[in-house]
């Protein structure tokens, strides 16, 4: 399997369905690994990362994971797909940028993604569509349980497992859950949402995760402490309790959009899609503004003959790297923007 296969098609991730799939995009668990007898990368030297890597991939071969996960070398991959591979959320951008012998496997259905040589050794996740965090942890405990059954994970009997940011010592778990809040935020109420995320001592980013801005109404959740949490406490909470409330607030701001400002809403939603639908020139960002209400529009019913999971690919194929794998080659800042522009027409109706 190469990048350009994945291009082809859309993540589960994306479909647009499981549980509150209207409200929630997706839901992923991540774990952080390192082998017992390496030092973490930043003291590790370029010999002791290429063991690493080929420790693990052993490991992975043997555990028998999934006939239909594939190696990439980021090696050997160009700018690009690096990029691709990033908008897909298979791998962060600290991997796309780092240096060094570092890879990923990918399954197919591009649910799982295990990189290699990140921060830590082993970086595994787990992704699927709306909120799923128990099957999540079920699937991930056990590619967890068959690689370490195939080598040894540096872990303390008190500290737990050890990693190389703090923040991750103990289970070494990371929740997150991306979230899609147009209504809260156009009823002003996201900022309280957002206070009492963090007064939880929770994380709070943007589409693509740490150091990004919440574009497009759209904010990944997750855990920021891993130690003296079990891994079913952390993930209880989140399905049965912070998540769920959320996205309660977030459906009644809708409510209360219909009920109380309903011109104004179905005017933010048709405006949006009149603009997608016949602009000539899209930058990014504006792009995932203009998405989002139509997104909203859709998953109130306000706007028919398109479905959410048709939106949710807009949003991948619209960013840089895929406008140029489509394209075959490197695309300017304004030959992007002609570009999506050019395909979200396509895709709302328009031709030309």
């Amino acid at each position: 399997m190469s990048v350009n296969d994945l291009t082809g098609k859309v993540g589960e991730w994306l479909r647009g369905i499981g549980p509150m799939a209207d409200i929630v995009i997706s839901s992923r668990i991540r774990l952080a690994r390192n082998l017992a007898n390496f030092p973490f990368l930043c003291r590790a030297s370029e010999d002791e990362r290429r063991e690493i890597f080929r420790t693990l991939t052993e490991a992975f071969s043997s555990a028998k994971l999934d006939h239909n996960t594939y190696l990439l070398d980021m090696e050997e991959l160009d700018e690009i797909d690096r990029q691709v591979l990033v908008e897909r959320h298979l791998i962060s951008k600290q991997h796309a940028d780092g240096e060094g012998c570092r890879g990923v496997a990918v399954s197919a259905s591009e649910t799982r993604a295990l990189m290699i040589n990140e921060e830590d050794h082993l970086r595994m996740q787990v992704l699927r569509s709306g909120l799923q965090l128990e099957p999540l942890w079920e699937e991930i405990s056990d590619i967890d349980n068959q690689i370490e059954a195939q080598t040894s994970f540096a872990f303390d009997e008190k500290l737990g497992y050890l990693t190389a940011c703090p923040t991750n010592v103990g289970t070494g778990l990371r929740v997150s859950v991306m979230l899609h809040l147009p209504a809260l935020k156009m009823t002003g109420e996201i900022e309280k949402v957002l206070r009492a995320a963090k007064d939880l001592r929770l994380a709070v980013r943007g589409l693509y995760g740490e150091g990004t801005d919440a574009i497009g109404d759209f904010y990944q959740i997750s855990n920021q402490i891993t130690l003296g949490h079990s891994e079913e406490e952390i993930i209880e909470k989140f399905s049965e309790n912070i998540i769920p409330r959320i996205v309660e607030y977030e459906r009644a701001a809708r409510n209360a959009l219909a009920d109380e400002r309903s011109m104004q809403l179905d005017d933010k939603v048709w405006r949006a899609y009149g603009i997608l639908e016949n602009a000539r020139t899209m930058a990014s960002d504006e792009t995932l503004f203009f998405l989002s209400h139509v997104r909203m529009g859709v998953s109130m019913g306000r706007l028919q003959g398109i479905d959410v999971g048709t939106i949710n690919e807009l949003f991948l194929r619209i960013q840089p790297a895929h406008l140029q794998k489509m394209h075959g080659h490197a695309l300017n800042g304004e030959e992007r923007s002609v570009a999506r522009a050019k395909y979200l027409r396509s895709r709302l109706g328009h031709q030309n």
